[in-house]
């Protein structure tokens, strides 16, 4: 069962302090850095391929984000890179890898813990030995739109059960057809994104934002390594502090 768009509610969401945990072997973009208005980005673009004809694989796919919802200036790369790179082959919760998803937890352990999930996926796959094995950087931002909603008291009295039932196959913890295609259909008809529980931390909030212009102000928080024990992610390290954290 498929919640229909139109049965889900949409509420204002307002989150300063929003984390996003990624990578940090992603460099900046400087495209998207430049104090540049983005409107000018094709003919910077152009230009630029003339000399760097390996840009586009930085870049990514600029076409994928419309013009007058890019973003640029300090920080941009970490807004606008989940758009351009994209690929059927990394699919995420609401989206089957056709279009971009900017994933943020309401706080860093929300943001901890669901990183953590994929990041053990990973490691389980390719079999890596235990040890202190990747490098992730916080980056904190404000978040603020009207967004579908799909935390548990969102639901309309009129439809209870198919929301309960539907609602279910949607956070699933590991099976996500049932997410993309709700992503899918909500992107269709204008939606900005949605807002859920997040099923990895409890009681945290997460946001799936269909557009880098429904963030803002995006700054560098901490440089955290993750340990992996060979089954788990069991410490992080806070990479300045040296301080160690066990995960429960």
């Amino acid at each position: 069962m498929v919640i229909r768009p139109e049965a889900v509610p949409v509420s204002p969401i307002d989150w300063r302090g929003a984390v996003r945990i990624i990578r940090s072997i992603y460099p900046p973009i400087d495209l998207f850095e430049d104090i540049a208005d983005p409107a000018d980005w094709p003919l910077l673009l152009s230009g630029e391929q003339k000399t760097n004809p390996r840009v586009m694989e930085t870049i990514g796919n600029l076409d994928l984000v419309m013009p007058e919802r890019r973003v640029g200036g300090p920080g941009a790369s970490w807004l606008m890179a989940p758009f351009t790179h994209v690929s059927p082959d990394r699919p995420s919760r609401f989206s089957n890898g056709t279009f971009g998803v900017l994933y943020v937890g309401d706080r860093f352990e929300v943001a901890l813990f669901e990183t953590i999930h994929h990041h053990s996926r990973f490691m389980r796959m390719t079999q890596e030995p235990a040890g202190w094995t990747s490098q992730f950087r916080e980056i904190v931002m404000h978040v603020a739109g009207r967004l579908h909603d799909l935390r548990a008291n969102s639901a309309q009295p009129s439809v209870p059960d198919e929301w309960n039932a539907a609602r279910s196959a949607v956070l699933d913890s590991n099976d996500y057809h049932a997410g993309q295609a709700l992503g899918a259909a909500l992107r269709s008809v204008g939606s900005d994104g949605i807002v859920y529980p997040s099923v990895r931390c409890e009681g945290g909030e997460c946001a799936g934002l269909f557009y880098p212009d429904l963030a803002a102000s995006p700054m560098q928080g901490r440089h955290l390594e993750y340990h992996w024990d060979g089954e788990r992610v069991d410490l992080y390290r806070d990479a300045a502090t040296r301080q160690v954290v066990r995960i429960l």
